[in-house]
């Protein structure tokens, strides 16, 4: 999705601000399907639910296919909000179904090599996006086009992204497939009731821990999206490395093979560390990251961001998983609720955006570097309860 940012960008000639609604657009989808999400794991349980999830994903993206023949801003927003409602379902099955896989005292570790495998996509995603979707930008000079020339040229740019999200739909729909042959539906240790009323699972935010566990997923998806999102239009500016959207788009892969390499890591490192300080450590270097490349130029610059990815391995399943202790047979009810606080990515990547309007890409880098200070917070919390 991220690769697509700078090409919805120059197709539909969006500032930075308008071209973070893309990101909105499918964050927000967090915060309405989250808790929704949470009743399905309650009525068909963890597979069935799974795949229930990767059939809505699988709609979002062909729905890409009309949004491309309309030409619409707002048609591509629409079925990108499909395509996260499902992947929506699928974070909400999985983080509380790893958490219930093992001990107690092993889950952040068991989470973080979850999320590693997560990353291993992630890493070689942005490297092809990069090829298929942002090749043309690198070797097209719209400038030079006639306004007719430039109509067609826009049309068969569009077409590129619906392309490019029908191959995943047909990828999403081979797994979903390959997982209704799958006869265990996870564990049975499940709140009685399908039925819980929304008070009630709003009742855990009564827990500080809960809370501000809550809080800090709602600021690290923001920080992360927000990074994730301005990367190639980042590193490509002249003032950075200089260089094309594509090769720009291919760096992306060190910044999210990071972020795999440490989660494999991390996950041993945890039985030696304890997560919260773990979590502590790397808050801070990432804000120390964050502050030098909005300070330095040249490839310095562009390094110090990529390494970012490192640095944030941990966080996600870290975060959810000291928010998430001792829920047991709520941890579904509680996984909703938490989902909901990725709604983070919705709203912190458009006034960065704003930010990178009013001033520069450089200076909207404070905004996340203010998120990773309230993970730090959270972090000094939990090691003060012993954690």
């Amino acid at each position: 999705m991220q690769q697509s940012l700078p090409k919805l960008k120059e197709v539909f000639q969006l500032s930075y601000m308008e071209a973070m609604l893309v990101q909105s657009a499918f964050f927000f989808a967090y915060f309405v399907a989250s808790i929704p999400a949470s009743r399905l794991i309650y009525k068909f349980g963890y597979v069935r639910s799974a795949i229930i999830g990767l059939f809505v994903m699988a709609i979002g993206c062909l729905a890409f296919i009309p949004a491309t023949k309309i030409h619409m801003f707002a048609a591509f927003l629409s079925a990108l909000f499909i395509l996260a409602v499902g992947v929506t379902i699928i974070q909400v099955v999985t983080n509380p179904l790893l958490t219930q896989l093992g001990k107690a005292e092993t889950v952040s570790s068991r989470l973080t090599l979850g999320h590693a495998f997560n990353s291993l996509g992630t890493t070689i995603a942005p490297y092809f996006g990069a090829i298929i979707i942002l090749g043309s930008i690198a070797t097209v000079d719209t400038s030079q086009l006639s306004s007719i020339e430039m109509t067609a040229y826009l049309q068969q740019e569009s077409s590129v992204i619906s392309h490019a999200y029908t191959g995943i739909a047909i990828v999403i729909a081979i797994f979903c497939i390959l997982l209704a042959r799958f006869r265990n539906d996870g564990p049975k240790n499940l709140s009685s009731s399908a039925h819980i009323s929304l008070s009630a699972s709003l009742s855990l935010l009564k827990s500080p821990r809960f809370a501000l566990g809550f809080i800090c997923l709602f600021l690290y998806v923001g920080a992360e999206v927000t990074i994730g999102s301005i990367l190639v239009n980042y590193l490509s500016q002249a003032e950075i490395m200089n260089i094309s959207a594509e090769h720009a788009g291919k760096l992306v892969a060190f910044y999210w093979g990071g972020a795999m390499i440490a989660r494999f890591l991390c996950s041993a490192l945890m039985k030696i560390i304890t997560p919260a300080k773990l979590l502590a450590l790397f808050s801070i270097a990432v804000m120390a990251l964050l502050f030098t490349s909005s300070t330095l130029r040249g490839n310095i610059a562009g390094i110090t961001i990529l390494a970012v990815g490192f640095f944030n391995s941990i966080m996600f399943p870290t975060i959810f998983s000291l928010a998430s202790k001792h829920l047991k047979e709520r941890a579904a009810e509680g996984s909703g609720i938490l989902c909901c606080g990725i709604v983070g990515g919705a709203i912190v990547p458009p006034l960065t955006g704003l930010v990178a309007d009013i001033s520069s890409l450089s200076t909207s880098l404070y905004v996340p570097i203010i998120c990773y200070l309230g993970i730090w917070v959270f972090s000094i919390f939990c090691s003060q309860q012993g954690d």
